[in-house]
């Protein structure tokens, strides 16, 4: 899916969340999708193979919830550059926040390409590597999508499976093309293994 980058531009207008602690010492096999109540409704959580993606970047040091200005910053100049957008922005989350001290959380607000560009110009360009994930589709405003981490780490504590980083959240659509926030879906995901 080929997105124009103009329509993106306003994806993040305040709109960053907050991961929760990482999970770990988990292990064990596969099982169906758990349906988990989250606020008024309820967020199915599953398991996948995500494919490698080819990204250009901008990193960000310090307060998650800060990530607003640096994805506009990151979209403007893919604009300028003429780079061509192979799906929705997403963010990575290197660091838990809970054992990590605010200033240094590490993050990445990314978009995804085709392959490496010719020209990136402060952009940096890198490659999320293929990788096992249970992940949650989470309707409702992008500064709540810290809601479904738990219900995430719930299931992988269910599945018996190591939690691993970085976690990715995917903005799946723009908030300048809908009439509110909770028209908003994005997609949380988190890398497993099996534990020994």
């Amino acid at each position: 899916m080929k997105l124009p980058l103009a329509a993106v531009l306003g994806l993040f207008l305040g709109a960053c969340s907050t991961p929760r602690p990482l999970a770990g010492g988990l292990h064990g096999t596969p099982r169906e999708a758990s349906v988990h109540a989250l606020g008024t409704g309820s967020l199915e959580a599953n398991w996948k193979e995500r494919l490698a993606q080819p990204y250009v970047f901008l990193e960000k040091r310090g307060d998650y919830r800060e990530l607003g200005d640096t994805m506009r910053t990151l979209l403007t100049a893919a604009s300028e550059l003429g780079l061509a957008s192979k799906g929705p922005p997403f963010a990575l989350f290197y660091d838990d926040p809970g054992r990590v001290q605010r200033e240094e959380l590490r993050a990445r607000v990314c978009l995804p390409v085709a392959e490496r560009p010719a020209s990136a110009g402060a952009l940096r360009y890198d490659v999320l590597p293929r990788a096992m994930v249970v992940y949650a589709e989470v309707r409702g405003p992008y500064p709540e999508l810290a809601r479904s981490y738990p219900v995430l780490f719930a299931y992988l504590g269910e599945l018996g499976w190591q939690a691993g980083a970085p976690i990715r959240e995917v903005y799946l659509v723009n908030p300048s093309e809908v009439a509110g926030h909770g028209e908003l879906v994005a997609e949380v995901q988190i890398p497993w293994s099996a534990g020994e």
